[in-house]
């Protein structure tokens, strides 16, 4: 069992995302809770990848074309650091 801690002011953004995306972020969260992010690698649509730059260290999951998850792994502690889901700009 993984421990996933979202950052304070995901609460909030989460308000204002469209339905099909918090229910693609609820499954999200059910994957890696239970089995780990390692996981989320075998479901084709997250299209889960480190990123670079700024954000090197960080991970990031696709809920929809539009809308990423940010996140970090701890493995020490086997914690998940939900950072923010922002819309992707193209």
């Amino acid at each position: 069992m993984w421990e996933i801690k979202e950052h304070r002011g995901l609460k909030k953004a989460t308000r204002h995302l469209p339905p099909n995306v918090l229910r693609k972020y609820e499954l999200w969260k059910s994957i890696v809770f239970r089995h780990g992010p390692e996981k989320l690698r075998e479901f084709h649509g997250f299209q889960d990848e480190k990123l670079k730059g700024d954000r090197a260290g960080q991970r990031s999951s696709r809920l929809s074309l539009q809308y990423r998850v940010i996140y970090q792994v701890e493995r020490e502690i086997v914690t998940v650091y939900v950072i923010e889901i922002t819309p992707h700009h193209y």
